[in-house]
């Protein structure tokens, strides 16, 4: 098995001890090979998507990055049929996005949310 060196945030690594303890995984790489499981069992789904479909895309995230979501989302008008916009604690806020449209299209706006490093929280659900 390969050895991998990842830096993580001290909270990062506080939430991962404390998934391990509450799961009961043997150790910290337990818990990210279980993450990295999972995330390559959602893109592989969000992969398989074909045609016209309806979705919902939940984001959480940083009110100061409220430009970010505006330049991505724009690219996306398409497939955008609504979205609400939320204010939540800690200056963090909620995006939910009524998606109606090519599959790909979700796939690729869900993709570009996940990949841009000021999400908290990215989710794409197909109804």
């Amino acid at each position: 098995m390969a050895i991998v060196s990842v830096s993580l945030s001290d909270k990062l690594l506080d939430e991962i001890d404390n998934l391990k303890d509450e799961m009961g995984f043997s150790g910290r790489s337990e818990v990210i090979r279980a993450s990295a499981r999972m995330i390559i069992a959602d893109n592989r789904e969000k992969k398989g998507l074909k045609g016209e479909i309806n979705s919902i895309l939940i984001l959480i995230h940083n009110q100061k990055d409220e430009d970010k979501v505006t330049e991505i989302k724009h690219d996306f008008e398409d497939i955008i049929s609504t979205q609400i916009h939320s204010h939540l604690r800690e200056n963090k806020c909620l995006e939910v996005f009524m998606l109606d449209g090519d599959a790909q299209r979700m796939n690729h706006l869900s993709n570009m949310f996940q990949t841009c490093r000021k999400m908290d929280y990215v989710k794409l659900i197909v109804v």
